[in-house]
């Protein structure tokens, strides 16, 4: 074991990937000597060079395009887009290419072998264009799969998973704990597996669920729940799109209250899903409506930041609300 922070243990997995398989290639802009612009790919290109690791023009199109090409070839594509609302550009090439290439071909050819990496959320003072959440774009298209990581244990694992999957992936990184989340990560290789959630605390009074950085935030609010004699079940759904319904539904069962959180705006977000289908399921064992915490339907706010997030207080009225109903 080893103490890494969220961005080491990225780092440690793309060396993982790379010293394992030599068809594994990285490349983005400023992911070679600079290291990317959050520093994850440092030293890559030093020990692999620049065959392997090279940096992009800045156009997000191209890099998905290009990335979606050396897949179909038979390389192992990672290509980091620098934000996560930077990859909008690169939306048509995502949803239209990468997801739907083995389909249209009947299967003849594949970009399953391509990992999209890249920063998402708030809570670093990004303002409108460096904090959004946009998941729920993708979540919309089948084809590929979508995976957060919630520390740096799990980042390492899904990340090797994801870059071994015979499926494209959208590897989503909250950035936000990117270097405040620290913890014992395997120096080995090992994978987690993705479509499946964890249940992290065990509880019997209500669900709470949400995935990244949310998480902490999840189990600061049970932490004062629990002061108040409520006993909180908290499960991180690591994986959006395919989601581990199973999971979720039989603790909904088991506690029969439900909150999810995450920091995307309501309309929309991925917990209307969420919501949708525990309701179909689980209806006969709610004891009160499913709660939505998120952030709020606006552009995101500089000034306002703290006020956008969905943080532990607000988590903690929900879970209120939902035990009195």
């Amino acid at each position: 074991m080893a103490q890494m922070n969220m961005l080491q243990a990225v780092n440690n997995a793309l060396m993982t990937a790379m010293e394992e398989n030599e068809r594994v290639m990285v490349l983005g802009e400023d992911v070679g000597h600079f290291g990317g612009v959050f520093r994850a790919t440092s030293n890559l290109q030093e020990k692999f060079g620049r065959e392997r690791v090279f940096n992009t023009p800045l156009v997000e199109q191209g890099i998905i395009g290009f990335a979606n090409g050396l897949a179909s070839q038979g390389s192992v594509a990672v290509a980091e887009i620098q934000f996560g609302d930077y990859i909008f550009p690169a939306f048509d090439q995502i949803v239209n290419e990468t997801a739907k290439w083995r389909y249209r071909s009947g299967g003849q050819f594949s970009v399953g072998s391509l990992t999209i990496r890249t920063p998402y959320g708030g809570g670093i003072a990004g303002g409108l264009y460096h904090s959004q959440s946009p998941e729920a774009y993708f979540a919309h298209t089948p084809g590929m799969k979508i995976v957060t990581p919630r520390n740096p244990y799990q980042a390492k694992g899904l990340l090797l998973a994801s870059i071994r999957d015979d499926n494209p992936v959208l590897f989503m990184e909250p950035k936000r704990i990117y270097r405040a989340s620290v913890g014992d990560v395997p120096e080995e290789d090992y994978e987690l597996p993705l479509g499946k959630a964890e249940v992290v605390k065990e509880g019997s009074d209500i669900t709470l669920l949400a995935w990244g950085a949310q998480m902490e935030v999840m189990e600061k609010a049970a932490a004062m729940a629990e002061k108040d004699g409520i006993s909180c079940e908290i499960v991180d759904l690591r994986s959006i799109l395919p989601w581990d319904a199973e999971t979720v539904c039989a603790s909904v069962e088991k506690t029969g209250r439900l909150i999810v959180s995450h920091e995307a705006p309501q309309t929309g977000g991925f917990a209307a899903e969420i919501s949708a289908k525990v309701q179909e399921r689980c209806f006969l064992y709610l004891e009160s409506p499913i709660m939505r915490v998120c952030g709020l339907d606006t552009p995101f706010p500089l000034a306002h930041e703290k006020e956008y997030m969905p943080d532990e207080l607000k988590v903690y009225e929900a879970i209120k609300r939902s035990m009195n109903f």
